[in-house]
């Protein structure tokens, strides 16, 4: 499908391939083990050739629509999980262990901030946060000798720093190690983060690619460009597995050998595997990705324009705004949108920015993000609400912070629901 542009991908992209008299539509798979003939055929499987033995480890509707994704961001292999908590995760403790480190931009969910900074170590993973505008000297000053991987997110969720992900592909390649990029936010249709030097990327399937916010889901993705084998920091990669009779995930998997370690062993043991019905509606949702995600920006950008000009408003940030800090690094990483995701403040403060939600009738307070319905969080009361308030700055997130994510209904019914609320914010 390398051909075909991106929003075609979205559509005919996968490992379904209907022949003649087939069903259309990609069957869900929907079963948790599978029969063969012999005990022989059965035993190959458990060598780690090619072929299904149980569900949790993989199955073929969730495997069609991993290779989707894998075509959408342009890497040579991928693998879906059961959340984009459990990608993330998976990303990282599938080349670290205990007494291990890496390095973090400190402006991340809030919920894979707490993963880094409280369960993970935990387990004797250490995290060092830093500031993405950082330069590259202060980037270094980070690294240790036990340094295994850096991490970001290209839209960060709620602050919606840009990150400049050349400047972090250099350091950590400076480095010998990979670096990990969550690009839920823009999705391949906006960004494609192995251009600009990433190496892994992941996914919470759950916000637009799914879109509809009917299931949970996550992906992890291989770009196949880093060398595992350059240092010694990745035994897991080029040391024998000897759960696995001694294979070598970089000699007996090639490039696909980081992904097939994640499935072989990482969804064997943690069991962080999606239902295949869950895949089936990820895939519904593929297809329409690009329609959506260009009405998602279109729209956004309409609003915050809208809350720029509005006097009740005490700032905003959203990337497509020319007097926006990170415009400049959206138009080189994302030259047709960022996302559907805005955050601003209503003058008064957080007893105002309440006022507002409580206010709104078109859109709804829920903890979710990124679907087809327009929706608003408060981070430092929900998503965020377990951070200190020093961690809450260096994550970017004001008390006053309200992330409103734009849907994908008519731009002018979205600007008179939040203008309503404005008013009433302030009385």
């Amino acid at each position: 499908m390398s051909e075909y542009k991106i929003d075609t991908k979205c559509v005919q992209a996968g490992g379904w391939k209907p022949k003649s008299g087939e069903p259309r539509v990609m069957p869900i798979y929907q079963t948790t083990t599978y029969k063969y003939d012999t005990s022989a055929d059965m035993a190959k499987l458990f060598d780690l050739e090619p072929g299904y033995m149980y569900t949790r480890l993989a199955n073929p509707t969730n495997d069609m629509v991993a290779q989707k994704i894998t075509e959408l961001e342009g890497g040579v292999a991928g693998v879906l999980t059961s959340s984009g908590q459990a990608a993330n995760f998976f990303s990282l403790i599938n080349i670290l262990g205990a007494g291990d480190h890496f390095v973090s931009s400190a402006t991340i969910y809030g919920g894979t901030f707490n993963l880094f900074n409280v369960t993970m170590r935990k387990i004797g993973i250490d995290v060092t946060f830093i500031d993405p505008n950082c330069t590259e000297e202060e980037m270094n000053k980070a690294f240790k000798p036990n340094t295994k991987a850096v991490f970001g997110e290209t839209i960060a969720n709620p602050s919606l720093d840009v990150l400049d992900i050349e400047k972090f592909a250099k350091v950590a390649h400076a480095h010998g190690v990979p670096l990990i990029v969550d690009n839920t936010f823009p999705t391949p249709i906006n960004c494609r983060p192995f251009e600009f030097g990433a190496d892994i990327v992941t996914h919470s399937t759950t916000k637009y690619m799914e879109g509809h916010a009917s299931t949970i889901g996550g992906a992890v993705i291989d770009s196949g460009n880093f060398d595992w084998e350059q240092n010694d920091k990745f035994p897991g990669l080029t040391e024998p597995d000897e759960s696995y009779h001694g294979a070598v995930y970089t000699k007996d998997f090639g490039k696909a050998g980081y992904i097939t370690k994640i499935v072989a062993q990482l969804l064997r043991d943690y069991g962080s595997t999606p239902s295949p019905q869950n895949s089936f509606y990820l895939n519904l949702g593929l297809e329409t990705l690009a329609l959506r995600m260009e009405r998602h920006c279109s729209n956004a950008q309409k609003v915050a324009e809208y809350l720029e000009s509005n006097e009740n408003v005490a700032w905003v940030n959203y990337p497509g705004l020319a007097g926006n800090k990170y415009h400049e690094l959206a138009k080189k990483y994302m030259p047709n949108g960022t996302c559907g995701v805005i955050s601003f403040g209503v003058k008064g403060g957080r007893e105002n920015a309440e006022k507002f939600m409580n206010s709104l009738k078109l859109a709804a307070i829920v903890t979710h993000v990124a679907d087809a319905r327009t929706c608003v969080l408060h981070p430092a009361s929900s998503t965020h609400r377990q951070l200190s308030d020093k961690e809450l700055e260096e994550c970017g997130v004001s008390a006053d912070l309200i992330r409103f994510s734009v849907g994908i209904e008519n731009p002018d019914d979205i600007i008179c629901d939040i203008e309503q609320a404005l008013i009433k914010s302030q009385s």
